[in-house]
């Protein structure tokens, strides 16, 4: 059953509180958000807020059999996928984080990945890819150096915020991604 839309108030004090990574040992593939946003900090899923697309991209681009909701993100490992953040604060905006706290989120990353080796990272976020690793002119798609044995991709934010990339395209970003690591349709 989907979640409740959280009140006002839920939202406000969920403010800086972070979230749980759904995340196990060799994983296919990690995804990496940039940070969570109200709704997923009040509600303590990933992705929560209506209008984020990772949930319909993840079912279009074929990595799941069907569209899972935020409050199923658990089913995630059954599929050897994983959820976690660059930076780990709840904001109503990316924007509202720091260079700084960006650059830690992906130190903190780095050892996420290290620990857990994934085959594959995959940031969702140009930008904020960018800033947490110094590599101002990277672009979206499969990224040249490897973390550890960790491939990494980079593909655009989900957020409904992100206008240049539509459902579809974002779910075609998805598939090359899918597609590349071997998964099945």
């Amino acid at each position: 059953m989907p979640s409740a839309r959280p009140s006002a108030a839920q939202l406000a004090a969920a403010t800086s509180a972070t979230i749980t990574d759904v995340i196990a040992p060799d994983l296919r593939v990690l995804f990496c958000g940039i940070n969570p946003g109200l709704w997923s900090g009040a509600t303590g899923h990933h992705f929560a807020r209506p209008g984020n697309r990772f949930w319909p991209a993840l079912y279009r681009s074929g990595f799941t059999p069907r569209q899972l909701g935020p409050d199923e993100q658990e089913e995630l490992l059954t599929y050897g996928l994983g959820v976690t953040n660059v930076a780990s604060r709840t904001t109503a905006k990316a924007d509202e984080l720091t260079r700084e706290e960006l650059r830690a989120g992906g130190r903190a990353l780095v050892e996420r990945v290290t620990h857990y080796r994934p085959r594959t990272l995959a940031v969702l976020g140009l930008g904020a890819y960018r800033t947490a690793f110094g590599r101002p002119r990277t672009t979206v798609g499969r990224q040249g150096e490897p973390l550890g044995d960790t491939e990494v991709w980079v593909l655009p934010n989900p957020s409904g915020l992100n206008a240049h990339y539509t459902l579809d395209a974002l779910a075609a970003e998805f598939r090359t991604l899918r597609e590349a690591v071997g998964l099945p349709d």
